[in-house]
């Protein structure tokens, strides 16, 4: 059997932990997860992994935070105005979508709520952890999914998935 190359479309079993062992995602019970090898659809450490697999090949791999979802960068940690929320009361937890000046959006989960304002942080979820997954190349082959931007695009980017 040989080993994916990049631009095959690979279908993939997984199930994420973090270092204390907590589950944070998993393919159990449900399709495997489907993209192109090295299309940047998904962290580059999980690409890398399965590029060394061969079909029905198992691994289990702990991924340093700097080739998963990057450090936790304080920059990205922001206190907004309660008034941001246009009359809304945010709440400790949520998360919240925010459109940048260029039109991107990006979520924010709200971290704390004082006198000062609302603190909001940036980051991925998974950011600054390290992540150990099961991995299981089930397929090499089939279409793999394409951008998910809607009729209108032409930003050339991959699907959204899991892990981009």
């Amino acid at each position: 059997m040989s080993k994916p190359q990049v631009g095959d479309t690979v279908h993939v079993h997984y199930t994420g932990r973090l270092s204390d062992g907590e589950q944070f995602d998993s393919s159990a019970g449900r399709e495997p997860l489907v993209f192109t090898l090295g299309s940047g659809m998904v962290i580059p450490g999980f690409d890398a992994a399965v590029a060394e697999l061969e079909v029905g090949g198992k691994t289990t791999v702990t991924i340093p935070a700097e080739e998963a979802y990057g450090p936790h960068a304080d920059e990205l940690v922001q206190t907004v105005p309660k008034d941001f929320f246009q009359g809304e009361t945010p709440e400790v937890g949520w998360v919240v979508q925010l459109q940048s000046p260029e039109g991107q959006v990006m979520a924010a989960s709200i971290e704390a709520i004082d006198d000062e304002g609302v603190t909001l942080d940036l980051n991925h979820p998974l950011a600054g952890q390290d992540l150990t997954f099961d991995l299981e190349l089930v397929e090499i082959g089939g279409e793999a999914p394409g951008c998910d931007c809607g009729d209108d695009c032409d930003c050339d980017a991959p699907a959204s998935s899991a892990f981009s």
